[in-house]
């Protein structure tokens, strides 16, 4: 099972790592196109629509009590990126797509990479969760569950309505929540359901311990304003930048400062 994805910039010396971005639960790989745009002039970037969204829209997840969902989109990811001739690459992820990217690096770490597989270099990631303790999980399922039926159910312009007054968007402002509102509500609401139940952080093994021993570069961002995730960073021991003036999204409130941020992470590889 491959995966969309899109190249921006030209293909580089294989000694050169491409730049791979995995996007948010509701988002796309055109989420990404304020920093592919900056940086294609430097580096082959290359964005994946994630199952259940943008033009992978038609990719469902299976859905069961374990982690078979980060599996499979691990081994999705992987086959996108071998079908694209990537042979080094850094991955970048947001949020959701922070959370396949940790699993993604540590299941590479534990499997060993093959001559056939591309090889990661380094992981930069954004307002990402490293897994719940198990005390936490049950009422973490009971609440993707409900997001689930009414994504599955609803008018998803409502659902959205209320998705962005959730705590972890507090940062936002009235008109910033409308124009996510407008610019999710293109998905289909089955589609995100099963991607969000699929990788429900109820499922997600724990990543922490893992990612502190991974043998190359990881680096965190997190929002001036995203007080929950900045608290997660802070106590992680990885490397963490806080970037001003900005909240959850970091990528789409602050491009340049994210890029910039991106570029140095690169350049010191």
């Amino acid at each position: 099972m491959r995966l969309y994805s899109e190249v921006f910039g030209k293909r580089q010396p294989a000694s050169q790592p491409v730049i791979v971005f995995l996007h948010g639960l509701l988002g796309s790989g055109r989420d990404w196109r304020l920093i592919t745009s900056a940086l294609m002039h430097h580096y082959c970037c290359v964005t994946i629509d994630l199952p259940g969204h943008g033009f992978s829209a038609s990719v469902s997840m299976p859905i069961d009590d374990s982690d078979i969902g980060f599996k499979q989109s691990y081994q999705a990811i992987l086959k996108t990126l071998e079908h694209r001739g990537i042979q080094r690459f850094v991955l970048v992820g947001y949020s959701l797509g922070a959370r396949l990217a940790m699993y993604l690096a540590t299941q590479l770490e534990n499997e060993g990479t093959t001559k056939r597989q591309p090889r990661l270099q380094g992981v930069f990631l954004e307002g990402g969760h490293f897994g719940l303790p198990l005390a936490d999980r049950a009422a973490r399922l009971d609440n993707d569950e409900a997001w689930t039926a009414r994504f599955s159910q609803q008018s998803l312009i409502s659902v959205l309505n209320d998705w962005y007054q959730q705590t972890v968007f507090s940062s936002l402002n009235h008109d910033q929540r409308q124009s996510l509102v407008a610019k999710r509500s293109d998905n289909l609401g089955q589609g995100v359901a099963n991607m969000l139940l699929a990788t429900s952080l109820s499922k997600q093994p724990l990543l922490l311990t893992p990612l502190q021993n991974l043998k190359l570069p990881v680096r965190y961002v997190c929002g001036e304003y995203d007080a929950k995730f900045r608290q997660i960073a802070m106590q992680s021991e990885l490397s963490v930048e806080v970037i001003p003036d900005a909240g959850h999204n970091i990528h789409v409130e602050q491009p340049h400062a994210f890029t910039s941020a991106l570029s140095a992470f690169i350049q010191k590889l």
